[in-house]
């Protein structure tokens, strides 16, 4: 009898999968077909378009899904250089939480 092979578990993008629904391409949601190619890396989602595509668009399709799924209290989109978007953690310094609790 011949040994079983584990497969690798399939890992789902689900940033990339809720990305895809709600993107209006000529005026109509869900139109993706060949305009729009959403790619996700190992830690990167990469959008590219055929067609113009506004940054600042996809910056609230971002801020639309972090609200969603309540992550916009730790997360918030910072635009990294011309073309790039990343997703920061807030900065929360532990100095003002000290000051306080003694207060």
């Amino acid at each position: 009898m011949a040994p079983k092979v584990k497969k690798p578990k399939r890992t789902t993008w689900k940033f990339g999968l809720e990305l895809t629904h709600p993107v209006k391409v000529n005026g109509k949601t869900g139109n993706l077909g060949n305009v729009v190619h959403i790619e996700c890396f190992k830690n990167k989602i990469t959008v590219v378009s055929k067609k113009q595509f506004s940054k600042r668009y996809l910056k609230y399709l971002t801020k639309k899904y972090l609200k969603k799924d309540s992550l916009r209290y730790w997360l918030h989109v910072v635009a990294s250089d011309k073309e790039t978007y990343e997703l920061r953690y807030f900065q929360i310094s532990q100095d003002e939480d000290v000051s306080e609790s003694e207060d």
